[in-house]
């Protein structure tokens, strides 16, 4: 069941409601400032402005300056909107910048009086002048009044009117009211637009997250020129993408290898049941007529020393054919698991070949073949010499004890063809004799198999050989490798690269 939608829980919506909330508050504070601090600061500096006209008229009196005190006494009191009043001792009018200041306050002489005992609330007091807040009666008017006597015994009077401060106020509050009104109407258009840059980018996130958790990775974040925390998230969510998506992509390639391998350990615990029933086979003969030399030994079937010589030998060449097989059997056993590492090398596969010739000269004598080798003199290939002599010698071998006479020929041929657009090179061994049959082609490569059922031991073979040569050329990577019937005979054959 789907939650209900909460708009208030929607980050567009706290943006703005933040926002606007922010908005208020500022206008608030605003207000009381207006109200309780404004008024104050205005006050303070009128009152500085107050003292720095006083300062001005008793320099200029103390240093008999020649300027034009009554144009900057003027300037003054347009700037700041003061009254100056400067009497000399004898009560004269010196200057006044308004005709009326005096009889606004009615008695000077009162006023006069005021400047030595205090008057109104007095808002600073020294030896030199008086600053005080007084009302005038007449008019109801607040005024801010220096009264102070100058160094020359002159006495100045400046004031300002501070209603005008309130209504500043007044109107200032108004102004404010009116602009927040405005402020958050305006605010509302931006916050949205601005609500709406910021929201986009994570909704577009949520949903790649969205389609992550399902495993679809095909959308990505767009990424912008903007260095920013969203850009960078953006960016952070398609590596994470990535490196889910290629993990994912790997423990998928993992589980069809882990499928595989369950797959071949099934397969092996069939070639493990084949191979302990091919050995059992294999072994049983040499086994037996090991046990029957030895009791007719033990027995003293035969007592001349020839006889027990004959005993003796039979049972050490069926040891040593037994030792061969299982030696040869581990080595089968290692190849075809892929626990032999290859010592790529680089070397003239012709001078092996002529090696595998001089080694087997003694059978081909026995035989009586004429052996032919076609090919330059120095081919060059990379791979692991020990193992491809290996095949090279059950190729040779295997053509040795299978050679008959065809057309008044006994002949073996090794044959290199060398094809310079493929970089390979191909070794061919052929016998004249009989064919093998057809459904015998694929068969000869599997272990013990061998073309004669009733595996005769009169060539002393095992059926591991072309085994062998199977096991060397697919872990070598190459299944460039095989037979085929020839008119007069059969032919062998493998692939290996050139060295470039």
């Amino acid at each position: 069941m789907s939650k209900k939608f909460n708009p208030f829980k929607s980050v567009r919506v706290k943006v703005f409601l933040s926002l606007s909330l922010i908005i208020i508050g500022i206008i608030i504070f605003l207000v009381l400032v207006n109200n309780f601090v404004f008024g104050q600061f205005y006050l303070y500096s009128k009152t500085n402005a107050l003292k720095s006209v006083y300062v001005t008229v008793n320099d200029y009196y103390n240093n008999d300056e020649d300027g034009d005190l009554t144009t900057e006494l003027e300037q003054m009191a347009i700037k700041n909107n003061f009254d100056i009043l400067i009497r000399n001792n004898q009560n004269v009018n010196v200057y006044t910048s308004n005709k009326d200041f005096f009889s606004a306050y009615g008695q000077m002489n009162e006023m006069t009086s005021r400047f030595d005992t205090g008057a109104g609330e007095i808002i600073e007091e020294n030896d030199k002048f008086t600053i005080s807040r007084m009302k005038d009666t007449q008019n109801g008017i607040t005024y801010i009044l220096l009264a102070a006597k100058l160094d020359n015994g002159y006495l100045l009077y400046i004031r300002i009117p501070i209603n005008s401060i309130q209504e500043s106020v007044k109107i200032s509050n108004n102004f404010l009211y009116l602009m927040a009104g405005f402020a958050i109407l305006i605010s509302a258009v931006i916050v949205s637009y601005v609500s709406r840059k910021f929201t986009d980018p994570i909704l577009e996130l949520n949903s790649i997250a969205k389609k992550m958790s399902n495993l679809d990775f095909s959308h990505k974040y767009r990424i912008t020129d903007a260095d920013d925390e969203i850009n960078n998230l953006g960016k952070s969510i398609n590596l994470m993408s990535d490196k889910l998506e290629k993990t994912i992509k790997q423990l998928r390639e993992t589980n069809i290898e882990l499928e595989k391998d369950i797959e071949e350990k099934s397969k092996l615990d069939e070639m493990r049941k084949s191979f302990i029933s091919d050995v059992s086979h294999e072994l049983k003969t040499p086994i037996a007529l090991i046990q029957g030399y030895s009791e007719g030994l033990l027995e003293n079937v035969n007592s001349d020393e020839e006889s027990r010589k004959f005993y003796a030998e039979v049972i050490l060449d069926e040891t040593n054919k037994m030792d061969k097989l299982v030696k040869q059997l581990l080595e089968l056993m290692k190849l075809e698991y892929g626990k032999r590492e290859f010592n790529d090398t680089t070397f003239n596969i012709v001078e092996v070949e002529k090696e595998v010739i001089r080694k087997s000269q003694m059978l081909i004598d026995e035989k009586q073949v004429e052996i032919k080798l076609e090919t330059p003199d120095e081919i060059n290939v990379v791979a692991d010499d020990f193992y491809i002599e290996q095949v090279i010698t059950n190729y040779f071998t295997n053509a040795i004890k299978h050679v008959e006479e065809v057309n008044g020929k006994k002949l073996i041929k090794i044959e290199n063809v060398v094809d310079v657009e493929k970089n390979k090179v191909k070794v061919k061994v052929f016998n004249t004799g009989e064919q093998i049959a057809e459904e015998h082609l694929n068969r000869i490569w599997n272990r013990f198999y061998k073309v004669d059922k009733s595996r005769n031991r009169k060539d002393g073979g095992t059926g591991i050989g072309l085994a062998f040569v199977k096991a060397i050329m697919s872990n070598y990577g190459n299944n460039s490798y095989g037979v085929v019937n020839k008119d007069d005979g059969v032919e062998f054959y493998f692939e290996l690269e050139l060295k470039i």
